[in-house]
């Protein structure tokens, strides 16, 4: 009998559980170009309003991971991943990768471009010249073999189901979903093989779900569907209520990423997350007997220098410099204007609207509007003052990287409406809020 995609789409509108065979069926006209746009569209506007059970989200996460390639790594060690949920300035899979290579684990990192507000990696990869941030399938596993880590973008090989079905999402209003959230992140991860994965999930007003119960809902759902479909999963809910770096842009991240793994800096709030979240990797890779001991051999490998050599030998393999993370103001890209932005008085940084920090990277060039838009590497903002740090005078809440003076004065306008100052020292927020596992 002939598939009729309305048929499903009539069902779940109608709030009827569908059968894994209706989903499969409908993800597979999805790929071969059976299912219209229109459908798809319909489609994920009577999940975002009637939801998908565990099952379904688990059939439907399977289902657009078999429409393109999976990976099959035969590697000597664990195949482990990190995925966030997106924030302004998470540099952290820059330095987390090379880390956590060092230590024993493979990281074949597919990373997305930047949505709404919050940077994507892929963008601040395109900073370095000459880096193949989509490279074919064969150099992909070559580097990860050879190097233990790849940092790049989602190939039209890895759930092409995923990237139609997310286009269309954007444009039609159903991108908050949960389940279809759930499903997209999900569907590359197990495309590319993993053997574990850990969820950063990001909650305050920087963060893609600001508030605290939405973010532990798609925790929950990530880790569950995750583990039906055979990954398992480790969620941490972490704090996005100012900037997790003091840097937010594409080369000025790359240079703090750098700064970060060589220990010309190393910021406590970024150094945090990225230790946490590295060692419930290697726990989970069965590298480390527990987060204390995952804690300890990541210090090392930082202290040491290994992260560091491994993140320049991934650049050089994708094509990038051999000599960054010694002259990286040699290569990267930098902005013709910088600016201070002084605040109105001196005091305590009490609060952050982090979503206008990255809206102000937007506008100045370092985001996109519309999807086509090019992005200008060289803009951002830097030295950015978090919760509880002093500013005054001589302390800035940040400094703009622009291309032109009408850019940089609306910038630092938006830049101090965004902060809130206070007589004295707040306390500072949790940074790890919670840990979500398989029950």
């Amino acid at each position: 009998m002939r598939f009729l995609p309305q048929e499903v789409i009539r069902a779940k509108r109608d709030g009827r559980v569908l059968l894994e065979s209706e989903i499969a069926a409908f993800i597979a006209g999805l790929t071969s170009g059976e299912v219209g746009e229109g459908q798809a569209a319909a489609f994920c506007m009577a999940v975002c309003w009637r939801g998908l059970d565990l099952a379904e989200c688990v059939a439907l996460t399977s289902a657009m991971t078999r429409s393109g390639t999976t990976l099959r790594w035969d590697l000597p060690g664990p195949v482990l991943d990190k995925h966030s949920t997106g924030g302004v300035g998470d540099t952290v899979s820059l330095v987390l990768a090379p880390a956590v290579a060092a230590c024993g684990g493979f990281v074949p990192m597919i990373s997305g471009r930047g949505l709404g507000h919050t940077g994507g990696t892929l963008d601040k990869l395109d900073a370095i010249p000459g880096y193949r941030s989509q490279p074919d399938l064969d150099s992909f596993r070559a580097i990860v073999r050879d190097v233990g880590c790849a940092i790049i973008g989602q190939t039209p090989d890895l759930a092409p189901a995923d990237r139609r079905l997310y286009a269309i999402r954007d444009v039609t209003g159903t991108v908050e979903s949960l389940d279809l959230i759930t499903t997209s992140i999900l569907s590359k991860k197990l495309a590319a093989g993993l053997d574990a994965l850990v969820m950063d999930v990001k909650t305050g007003s920087g963060a893609f779900l600001t508030g605290m119960d939405e973010a532990r809902a798609l925790g929950r759902r990530i880790v569950e569907v995750a583990c039906g479909a055979g990954l398992p999963t480790t969620a941490l809910l972490t704090d996005m209520d100012s900037p997790l770096a003091s840097a937010a842009g594409h080369a000025v991240e790359i240079a703090y990423a750098i700064d970060h793994l060589t220990g010309r800096r190393r910021e406590p709030r970024f150094h945090e997350v990225t230790v946490a979240l590295g060692a419930a990797m290697l726990v989970a890779g069965r590298l480390a007997a527990d987060e204390g001991e995952g804690r300890l051999r990541m210090e090392q490998v930082f202290a040491s220098g290994v992260a560091a050599e491994r993140f320049a030998r991934m650049v050089s393999a994708a094509g990038g410099p051999a000599d960054l993370l010694e002259r990286p103001a040699r290569h990267l890209v930098a902005a013709r204007i910088t600016r201070e932005v002084a605040p109105d008085r001196a005091g305590y940084v009490e609060a952050v609207d982090t979503r206008a920090i990255g809206l102000a990277v937007v506008a100045l060039g370092g985001g996109r509007i519309r999807a086509e838009d090019r992005i200008d590497h060289a803009v951002g903002l830097t030295r950015l003052a978090g919760i509880g740090k002093a500013v005054g005078p001589d302390r800035p809440l940040a400094l703009i990287h622009a291309t032109d003076e009408a850019a940089a004065d609306a910038v630092a306008r938006a830049v101090s409406r965004a902060y809130r100052i206070g007589d004295g020292a707040p306390s500072l927020p949790q940074l790890i809020q919670e840990r979500i596992a398989a029950s």
